[in-house]
C-alpha cells in the first residue's frame, strides 16, 4: 500500500495492499479499504466505514461519522460502500442514526462534489448524485437513477430505478421509476425516454411505460384504480411490474403532475395532466 507520510492511518485499519492514501487524510480505527481504492488528500474516513474495491475518494470528502439526527445516541453504527464508486471532492456520507444500523451505498455509483448523503440512506448500483445535492435520512435510490445537482430530497423519499430527477428540484414525495421528475415541488414531467433508450430498453417496453404514465397522470383514474387495472392485465412486463410494486410500497405518495401542458416536455409526451 502507498500511504503518504503526512496521512494518519490507525494501525487497526484494514487496508488492501494496493490501496493509496493521499496527504493529510485520516483513516480511523476499524475502517476497511478494498483493493485498488485511491483516497485523495484531506479525506476523513471514520470508524465503522467499509469502502470496497477500486473506488476513488476525492479530496476533502468525509465518509462515516455521527448522523446529523437529534435522535442519535452515540452508539456504534456503520457505512458500507460498494466497489468502483467515484466519490468526488467534499462529498459527505454519514453512518446510520441507529445503533448497529448501516447506511448503504452500492457499486458503480458516482457521487459528485459537495453532495450530502445522510444517515440510513440506501443507494443501489449505477446511481448518479450530482453536485450540491442533499439526500435526507432514510432516502432510498434504486439502481440507475440520476439525481440532478442542487436538489433537496426529503427524508424517507424513494427514487425509482432508471428515473431522472432534474436539477434544483425539491423532492418531497416518491419519484416513480422510469419517469422524469423536476421542479419545486418536484412533479412528474413524463417518461424518461432518452434515459431508457440509452439503457437499452426496447421500443415496446418504452411504449408500455408511456401507456402506464398516461393511466397514472392523464386519465381520470386514481392510483387505486390504476393499480387494479394493471393487476388485471394478463402479462405485465418486468418494468411495469416493478413500477406497480414501487407504487404499492409508497408511504409518502407519488409525485404529482403539472395541471396543464408544459413547453418543456419532450420526447412526444405532450400535455401533462394532474392525477385525481
Amino acid at each position: 500500500m502507498r500511504i503518504d507520510p503526512r496521512a494518519i492511518v490507525d494501525p487497526s485499519a484494514n487496508l488492501a495492499e494496493d490501496a493509496v492514501v493521499g496527504p493529510f487524510s485520516i483513516v480511523e480505527a476499524g475502517v476497511t479499504i478494498g483493493a485498488g481504492t485511491v483516497i485523495g488528500s484531506h479525506v476523513v474516513i471514520e470508524s465503522g466505514t467499509t469502502v470496497g474495491a477500486r473506488c476513488r475518494i476525492g479530496n476533502g470528502a468525509k465518509l462515516g461519522g455521527a448522523a446529523q439526527d437529534v435522535s442519535y445516541e452515540g452508539g456504534a453504527s456503520y457505512l458500507n460502500i460498494g466497489d468502483e464508486c467515484d466519490i468526488r471532492e467534499l462529498a459527505v456520507i454519514h453512518c446510520s442514526a441507529a445503533t448497529g444500523g448501516c447506511t448503504k451505498i452500492g457499486s458503480h455509483n458516482f457521487i459528485m462534489s459537495q453532495a450530502h448523503i445522510a444517515h440510513d440512506c440506501v443507494l443501489g448500483d449505477h446511481v448518479i448524485v450530482a453536485s450540491l445535492t442533499a439526500l435526507a435520512g432514510h432516502v432510498e435510490v434504486e439502481d440507475w437513477a440520476v439525481v440532478g445537482g442542487v436538489t433537496g430530497v426529503h427524508q424517507f423519499v424513494r427514487i425509482g430505478t432508471h428515473s431522472m430527477v432534474g436539477g434544483a428540484s425539491r423532492l418531497i414525495q416518491d419519484a416513480p421509476p422510469y419517469m422524469r421528475t423536476a421542479g419545486s415541488p418536484a412533479l412528474v414531467r413524463g417518461v424518461n425516454t432518452i434515459g431508457l433508450r440509452r439503457s437499452g430498453f426496447a421500443p415496446k417496453q418504452r411504449k408500455e411505460l408511456k401507456d402506464v404514465y398516461r393511466l397514472l397522470y392523464r386519465s381520470d383514474l386514481n392510483i387505486t384504480q390504476v393499480l387494479d387495472t394493471l393487476r388485471h392485465q394478463p402479462h405485465l412486463s418486468a418494468p411495469v411490474a416493478h413500477l406497480v410494486r414501487f407504487i404499492e410500497r409508497s408511504k409518502r405518495g407519488l409525485c404529482s403532475s403539472p395541471r396543464k401542458s408544459s413547453s418543456h416536455d419532450t420526447e412526444g409526451e405532450g400535455e401533462q395532466w394532474n392525477k385525481n
